[in-house]
């Protein structure tokens, strides 16, 4: 297991990534990508068993991990780029003309890290059990992840393959949902009420789980420790991770204002003086 302080402070400068990739082309999803920051880290840092440095599409004998909300790239990107898929200085480019990094993942400019194009909402979770599946008939003994908005769940397809993986036991599975309960048009309760994402998982039939501090590294760690210790007993795992929008950034926290706007060059410089540089800036 990897240090806690040193994770933290990983996250710190992908969260210093992450206001710098937004505000140098005045655009992308800042709220979501902070939020989500201690998972991506822990996920790549210390769960995931994969290699950075041989990566191909297949993933024989490696864990893999689908983003399904495509939107917050940056804070995949920045992962990605700091644990080694690519050259960090690449973050330059993000959202520009001819750039590998556009502003939801995709394949065709062959990104190392990225296995498919996501930013259709919805589409993540089906992928994942296509590749699950895969990797069981192989006789692999490796996990899928995946990563979820919230208000992502308001797509049917989420359901079908809710439904699905559990009716095919594909218990090599670990989906989280990140719960902050916002979306770019206001809270989650105000645009269409989820109800218990918990107990609606739970009636589908799978294992599901809550990580109630979501913006705390040890809690993240601990978490998905669990979760994986919780598969191959025939059930999906479904993680519920609760989560705060923007969090690092004291005015972005806790709203949906952030989820899709790019801070001033005054706003950029309250967030950085927030957040330690800790790996050197790209």
């Amino acid at each position: 297991m990897a240090d806690i302080q040193e994770l933290e402070k990983i996250a710190s400068q992908v969260r210093r990534d992450i206001v710098r990739m937004v505000h140098a082309v005045q655009s992308g999803h800042p709220g979501g990508s902070l939020g989500c920051t201690e998972f991506l880290t822990a996920l790549y840092f210390d769960i995931l068993k994969h290699n950075a440095k041989s990566f191909d599409m297949d993933a024989k004998g490696e864990d893999v991990f689908f983003l399904s909300n495509g939107h917050i790239s940056p804070v995949f990107y920045s992962v990605l780029s700091r644990s080694g898929y690519f050259d960090v200085d690449e973050l330059n480019t993000f959202r520009k003309i001819n750039s590998r990094l556009q502003g939801h993942p995709t394949t065709h400019e062959g990104l190392e890290g990225v296995r498919i194009a996501s930013g259709s909402l919805g589409q993540g979770m089906s992928v994942a059990i296509g590749a699950a599946l895969t990797k069981k008939m192989n006789g692999e003994d490796t996990t899928v992840y995946t990563l979820h908005g919230d208000g992502e769940l308001q797509e049917g397809q989420i359901w079908e393959a809710a439904l699905y993986a559990p009716a095919n036991k594909v218990d090599n599975l670990i989906c989280t949902i990140d719960a902050n309960g916002q979306q770019i048009d206001g809270s989650t309760d105000d645009v269409l009420s989820m109800g218990s994402i918990a107990d609606k998982f739970k009636a589908f039939g799978w294992e599901v789980m809550t990580i109630e501090k979501g913006n705390d590294m040890k809690s993240v760690v601990d978490g998905l420790t669990h979760a994986k210790s919780l598969t191959g007993k025939g059930k999906p795992v479904c993680v519920v991770m609760h989560t705060e929008m923007g969090y690092g950034v004291d005015f972005m926290q806790g709203t949906h204002e952030w989820h899709g706007i790019a801070p001033s060059d005054d706003q950029l410089a309250s967030a950085l003086g927030q957040l330690e540089e800790t790996l050197g800036d790209y």
